[in-house]
């Protein structure tokens, strides 16, 4: 009896340390909110002048097996790089069918040096079937101002393939649009600047006043200085010390690595195309009452055979008759009342509701309308 008195009291006061600690712990997140959701500025931001150039391109895809182009661009194509080569060709007299005329882009990575190989991506121009199997030619990628800065040359993949023929065929993934990895060799570094050495900006992903202002409080404290200022919601210009004066990439990674408290608006995102809905956090309706129902009707067709009895007379014909059947079927709605709710609970009620994603899309839509839904409401 005594063991099992002791075995009690340590199980009672096992729950007594565990109940305070907990009490701490819940002390503790209240008391320092602001560790749970920081973010490094890196991840949120960037500055002016690190940024990637996108390059575009005309080459030709040759050894297609057949599904290549038809038209007269591609023949005129292949026509100029065999004279080119010294050989002079009519166009006219040019099969094509295994060369495809395509388009070919790349996207040049911040600070690219010459000789840095990148992916370059091509796109059928014309009415072919497959680039399955082909190669791209040597093709020159150039920027807006009409600089080359890229050659692209290589095998295709399309990461897929196509089978069989005729109504015996099958096909996986997108064949008209592949990948030339690590393809386009950088021939031209692009001209980058950093600040105009006395200051350097940085620009938001997401142009948010109270981040943009929390972002200088950060920099000034980490400094020790007034050096970081808010120009608008989305820029935040930091003049450079005169300890970093001539060691700005220093600076740029000292400021990334701050953590800094992101304060994200209250928005809910609509894809109708797919039905994904996302609502984000903070998420807030007015007090509002919801119904919705979904009305069903169904027709259907079915065709009765009469065909004559054996023995019948000549000129008995076989008599197709249809039978229509139609029957509506509406979903009783229930009203339900949601007044000041978080997202928890907004979700909560809105599945009370056995509502899908389409049919959240349009409670949601309604509810914007009506001026109920605290949010932004975005739809892609």
């Amino acid at each position: 009896m005594i063991y099992v008195r002791t075995k009690e009291k340590t199980a009672v006061t096992g729950w007594i340390i565990l109940f305070i600690f907990v009490t701490y712990f819940i002390s503790f997140l209240f008391i320092f909110p602001q560790s749970v959701s920081a973010d490094r500025i890196k991840n949120i931001a960037n500055f002016e002048g690190v940024r990637s150039n996108q390059l575009i391109g005309y080459g030709l895809v040759m050894g297609l097996p057949g599904t290549g182009d038809t038209g007269l661009a591609t023949a005129q194509g292949i026509a100029n790089i065999l004279q080119r080569m010294g050989l002079t060709v009519n166009p006219n007299d040019i099969k094509t069918k295994d060369v495809a005329a395509v388009m070919v882009t790349a996207l040049l990575p911040p600070f690219p040096k010459p000789g840095v190989r990148v992916d370059a991506l091509v796109s059928a121009l014309g009415d072919a079937k497959s680039l399955q199997g082909g190669t791209l030619l040597l093709s020159p990628l150039k920027g807006p101002d009409g600089k080359v800065y890229a050659l692209a040359q290589g095998p295709v993949s399309i990461g897929g393939f196509i089978g069989g023929s005729g109504g015996n065929s099958t096909t996986k993934n997108h064949l008209t649009a592949g990948n030339v990895p690590n393809g386009a060799i950088v021939e031209i570094e692009p001209h980058f600047t950093l600040g105009d050495g006395n200051d350097i900006r940085l620009f938001l992903n997401r142009p948010d006043f109270t981040t943009s202002s929390a972002i200088v409080q950060k920099v000034n404290e980490a400094l020790a200085s007034e050096y970081a200022t808010t120009v608008d919601s989305a820029t935040v210009l930091i003049k450079i010390p005169p300890t970093f004066k001539n060691k700005i990439v220093e600076l740029i990674a000292f400021i990334e690595t701050l953590d800094v408290q992101v304060d994200t608006p209250a928005r809910v995102v609509i894809n109708e195309r797919t039905g994904t809905v996302v609502v984000g956090d903070n998420v807030k309706i007015a007090p509002v009452a919801i119904a919705h129902g979904n009305l069903t009707v169904d027709i259907k067709t079915e065709y009765q055979v009469s065909q004559p009895a054996p023995f019948a007379p000549l000129g008995a014909k076989t008599v197709t008759v249809p039978k229509q059947d139609v029957s509506v079927k509406e979903q009783k709605a229930s009203l339900i009342e949601v007044s000041s709710v978080t997202l928890s609970e907004l979700v909560r009620a809105l599945n009370a509701l056995g509502v899908t994603p389409r049919d959240l899309i349009s409670i949601l839509q309604a509810l914007k309308a009506s001026g109920a839904l605290r949010a932004e409401l975005e739809i892609i």
